[in-house]
């Protein structure tokens, strides 16, 4: 029996229509609303010594660097939130990334231009004056107001082709943890006057609006901007446990008019975000939803946030590696494809791989892609993902 070729033409266009249907859906939104890739990336590009990152990225042959720029290439990213990238007060560092490796081609990808650049200090490395990790002396990296060798390391900058308007900016870098109600304070571990001291943020917090398209029509979204501590490298007071807890639970209460009174920036203003205001939330949380060491509660709050949409970035090579690593990856209960940290997997020597990086999304905002730089081994690409032990996560957004 012959097939019946016309029939067989017929379904297969049928087959197609929905899939063309969606394409040319997705396209036509994308046209209705400017549309803008925003990614975070623990970038690891942190050194032991003040300027040492600075001389690499100057010299222009840093393999790290490089690597690290291919893989933002690759993923086209319009908005980029930089974590452990030191900080120095001029922004050359972040400048240098910027224009001696992104805006240069890495492997053939092509060049990104990020004009618009926003860095601020952070508390990593900065003295407090005090003993803070208790080993009866001050000037340690553990009596920093946030953990650090010297002032800067591990900071974080902004970087985005559409502008960034540094003059509505707002940092909560000295805020004061104390001042938060119902503060996680550790056990037995500060006194009082200590305690009233200490500073929320190890880095800091930021709330940095972006203008995105043309002037006469332009859309403001707020990028609000973090690193908390890792909620481990203590002991059973937990101080980095609580720590972390509360520096995500900043931004449940940024979020919600009521709950904001206690927070002031740095220049004095207080109150959060305006309800319905529109914000892209960036950062290495350093907390997984179900997996590893962290309190969870602020983390969970935050995901159910009524404001709060959770895209939930996922990839190929998070679920593969978890499976081909096994160890502690076995005993997980999250979805390896959501995984954006790369962590040793030997019993007692790690956590294995955990969700620790987000992009999230007020709920005003249209989301389209999203995703994890988390390549299969088969791929080319994943020979660049050793640059960090986090991988860049990404999503697009459709201004209000």
């Amino acid at each position: 029996m012959r097939p019946n070729y016309t029939l067989l033409s017929i379904l297969c266009l049928g087959a197609c229509v929905p899939l063309v249907w969606s394409l040319l859906h997705r396209r036509s939104a994308a046209r209705a609303v400017p549309v803008v890739r925003c990614a975070t990336f623990n970038v690891a590009m942190h050194r032991q010594q003040p300027g040492a990152l600075l001389a690499e990225l100057q010299g222009g042959d840093c393999e790290q660097a490089r690597r690290v720029a291919a893989i933002v290439q690759q993923n086209e990213i319009d908005v980029l939130l930089l974590c452990e990238l030191d900080h120095d007060d001029a922004g050359a560092a972040a400048a240098a990334f910027a224009d001696r490796y992104l805006a240069v081609s890495q492997d053939g990808l092509p060049p990104i231009r990020f004009d618009h650049r926003f860095v601020a200090p952070v508390n990593t490395g900065l003295p407090s004056g005090l003993d803070l990790d208790g080993d009866g002396r001050t000037g340690g990296p553990g009596d920093a107001w946030g953990y650090g060798a010297f002032p800067g390391q591990y900071g974080m900058a902004l970087l985005s082709r559409h502008p960034i308007l540094a003059d509505r900016a707002r940092t909560f870098r000295e805020l004061r943890w104390s001042a938060m109600p119902q503060a996680l304070r550790p056990a037995g571990t500060y006194d009082d006057a200590t305690w009233a001291r200490l500073r929320l943020s190890s880095k800091s917090h930021w709330d940095v609006p972006i203008g995105i398209g043309s002037v006469g029509e332009q859309h403001v979204v707020h990028v609000l901007c973090c690193h908390p501590t890792p909620p481990v490298f203590d002991g059973p007071e937990d101080r980095n446990g609580c720590r972390n807890h509360d520096e995500i639970r900043f931004w449940v209460d940024y979020l919600t008019p009521g709950r904001d009174g206690w927070i002031v920036d740095d220049a004095g203003v207080a109150g959060g975000l305006p309800r319905g205001a529109p914000f892209v939330l960036l950062g290495d949380l350093n907390c997984d939803p179900v997996d590893g060491d962290a309190r969870r509660a602020a983390l969970a709050a935050l995901l159910a946030h009524p404001a709060v949409f959770d895209p939930e970035p996922r990839s190929e090579g998070g679920a593969e590696a978890a499976q081909r690593q096994w160890g502690m990856n076995h005993g997980h209960r999250g979805d390896p494809a959501l995984d954006t940290g790369d962590f040793p997997d030997e019993e007692g020597a790690g956590p294995g791989n955990l969700r620790l990086d987000y992009v999230l999304v007020a709920r005003t905002l249209r989301t389209f892609g999203n995703g994890v730089h988390w390549p299969p081994a088969r791929e080319p690409a994943s020979r660049r993902i050793d640059a960090s032990d986090h991988r860049l996560v990404w999503v697009d957004v459709g201004a209000p």
